[in-house]
């Protein structure tokens, strides 16, 4: 999906929700758990609940990687069953690879090649530290997505991301300027935390053109309407994801209605918030 389908769709949708699939086992409604596939099965329900509302999925391999070769095949399930999507969703592996050039290149084919080489995801969260090498060959996949983590909403984001360098400037700064001679906003976005908004000014100010990915609305505290406020452009510019609070609304048998009720009120902000700066 490149740059102006996405931008198309979200004019479609009148939406920028992302939902994350951080589907713990632990945690998915206990009559799922008799299902053969029980991840998917939880997974299926919620896209089946809320694809009307959500222009973008954002699995958290980590949840899967977890459950061994079994979770791995839920994650792979999941990624054939939104492809029957089609050009309705945009999908985004949460899997926040980075290491040496090799390495990073089989990472890349893993995630973003298209079956059956790899799961065909149209992008991925990749970590910068490694620098360019690192981050370069997820960069070879025609209209495919690096999402960047430059500012992130963890209490150990401030370890590093925001720690001065010499030139006074903090290390996430260093990261946007350095990496848009990587990639640009046609194939790049950042990951930038939406309990940071007097920061996400900032940001906005250094990569006007980007696409931010936000989370950390919800369950964690981020406002939607500052994250709004301070990181919308009147072409858009801003992908928010929203995971527990959309996916655990419940742990009932009405656990799928309660995710399209709570992604529905989400949506509604988003399109005031949209309307607002003229972007639909």
């Amino acid at each position: 999906m490149n740059r102006q389908q996405l931008l198309d769709l979200i004019r479609h949708k009148q939406s920028i929700l992302c939902i994350g699939l951080d589907s713990d086992l632990r945690k998915i409604p206990h009559h799922l758990l008799t299902a053969d596939d029980p991840i998917f099965e939880f997974n299926r329900q919620i896209i089946d609940a809320t694809h009307h509302l959500a222009i973008a999925y954002k699995p958290n391999v980590a949840f899967y990687e977890s459950q061994g070769s079994r979770g791995w095949r839920s994650l792979e399930r999941t990624i054939e069953y939104l492809a029957t999507l089609g050009d309705n969703i945009f999908t985004i592996a949460d899997a926040k690879r980075g290491d040496i050039g090799n390495t990073s290149g089989q990472y890349a084919r893993a995630f973003l090649a298209a079956p059956p080489d790899g799961l065909g995801f149209d992008a991925i969260t990749v970590a910068p530290y490694m620098g360019s090498d690192s981050v370069v060959p997820f960069l070879s996949y025609h209209d495919k997505w690096v999402i960047l983590l430059a500012l992130t909403s963890n209490s150990g984001a401030d370890d590093f991301e925001t720690q001065l360098m010499h030139d006074g400037r903090p290390l996430y700064e260093q990261v946007l300027r350095v990496s848009q001679q990587w990639g640009d906003a046609e194939n790049m976005m950042y990951v930038v935390g939406a309990t940071r908004p007097e920061l996400l000014g900032l940001v906005r100010k250094l990569v006007p053109d980007h696409f931010l990915l936000v989370p950390g609305v919800g369950a964690q505290g981020g406002s939607l309407q500052e994250v709004c406020r301070h990181g919308l452009t009147p072409e858009c510019g801003l992908i928010i994801n929203s995971s527990r609070e959309i996916i655990f609304a419940s742990a009932g048998m009405d656990f799928a209605k309660a995710a399209r009720q709570r992604a529905l009120t989400l949506h509604q902000q988003m399109q005031q918030e949209l309307d607002r700066v003229g972007a639909i």
